[in-house]
């Protein structure tokens, strides 16, 4: 899984995760025919909270980021991106499995929404997440607290 850490997000990172998120996202977009990449980078600036979005750190350098933001009776996990030579050797899990026991202590649901036919959504899955609702671009998930984690 190599040596990652997490750390808050500052308003000063909204740049190089808006770039991070174009070029994760590119491939799944333009299959969708929805890739715009001016677009794709200012959804995310009109979007970011470094409030509730931490920044994930790959032997000390910048690999990616991840939102959790509370929103009524849940929260939603959003802008969970890795650069891509960081994924697929577990870093992508090890965040989302910490991120899902604070949930879990906290009886949280976690909701998102992951790209049509995103491999990404296989990483969802094993974590617990089940489809909820579709439509023609977005699959929401969701992921209700695991039964006996809580104190």
């Amino acid at each position: 899984m190599g040596d990652w850490n997490t750390r808050p997000a500052a308003r000063t990172d909204v740049e190089a995760v808006a770039e991070l998120r174009a070029v994760v996202l590119r491939a799944d977009l333009e299959r969708l025919g929805r890739y715009d990449g001016h677009r794709v980078r200012q959804r995310l600036r009109d979007g970011f909270d470094p409030g509730h979005t931490w920044v994930i750190e790959v032997a000390g350098a910048f690999a990616g980021c991840v939102a959790l933001r509370p929103a009524g009776d849940c929260h939603w996990l959003e802008h969970f991106y890795l650069a891509l030579g960081h994924q697929g050797g577990g870093i992508g899990s090890g965040v989302l499995g910490a991120l899902l026991e604070r949930c879990d202590r906290d009886g949280t649901v976690v909701r998102l929404n992951v790209l049509r036919d995103s491999p990404a959504r296989r990483l969802y899955e094993r974590h617990g997440f089940a489809v909820e609702t579709r439509d023609g671009v977005d699959v929401f998930m969701v992921r209700r607290p695991s039964p006996g984690s809580r104190p």
